[in-house]
């Protein structure tokens, strides 16, 4: 089983920890584009017009401006990166030890600047949305599926693939499979089933929590 999940638009700040090393991240494939996207990404946080190009308010300015400073920046596990609504419904810390290890297994996190990584890999704080388009680079999106669907075909032969990214994510890989289930959040009231937007990052949260929590990963959509 493979889960995907989103990342978090905010993030928690390492004080402190090791230095980014692109090459200890999982899917090493990716490491040179990796590289080109960090780079941009880099350059354009530099600019006067970051705010613009990176498609955030005025009040994130500090955030942008770190990026600068990536390759510097203290690393921590993505588990401990990534934070909100989503990551405190999975609460992956209070897994036990069995359900913790399939969470190593078979959780991937889209990522606009990683392309995916395991909650394992050791990443700075960022902000990088996979809806912009940097100089050098183009649309995060397509760059990453000319990428990613190579990458994660090995990884997702075999059993279902849960999608619990939001569709900004999810235009990076999407595989026509008949085993590919996308997660999408519904309140019913008498009979009738109305999208939710307000919790559905928490309801993905306990989804992906109760699959990790089974003693068997489910083999069928059903």
């Amino acid at each position: 089983m493979l889960i995907l999940l989103p990342p978090s638009e905010g993030k928690s700040v390492p004080r402190r920890g090791k230095p980014l090393d692109l090459q200890t991240l999982s899917f090493p494939e990716l490491t040179t584009a990796r590289s080109q996207v960090l780079s941009a990404l880099i350059d354009t946080s530099a600019q006067p017009d970051a705010l613009k190009t990176l498609k955030v308010g005025a009040g994130l300015a500090d955030t942008v401006a770190a990026n600068v400073h990536l390759i510097q920046a203290p690393t921590a596990l993505a588990s401990q990166i990534y934070n909100g609504v989503l990551y405190d419904a999975f609460d992956v810390g209070s897994l036990d030890a069995a359900a913790k290890r399939r969470a190593t297994r078979s959780i991937v996190i889209a990522s606009a600047l990683w392309g995916v990584v395991r909650l394992t890999d050791r990443i700075p704080a960022y902000r990088l949305s996979m809806g912009v388009a940097l100089p050098r680079i183009g649309s995060l999106g397509a760059f990453w599926k000319s990428h990613l669907t190579h990458v994660l075909a090995p990884v997702s032969r075999n059993g279902l693939i849960v999608d619990c990214r939001s569709d900004t994510y999810a235009m990076s890989w999407h595989p026509k499979l008949d085993r590919f289930l996308a997660v999408r959040v519904f309140r019913e009231v008498s009979g009738e089933r109305t999208v939710v937007s307000h919790m559905a990052k928490h309801s993905r949260g306990l989804v992906a929590r109760a699959l990790l929590s089974e003693p068997h990963a489910p083999q069928t959509a059903a």
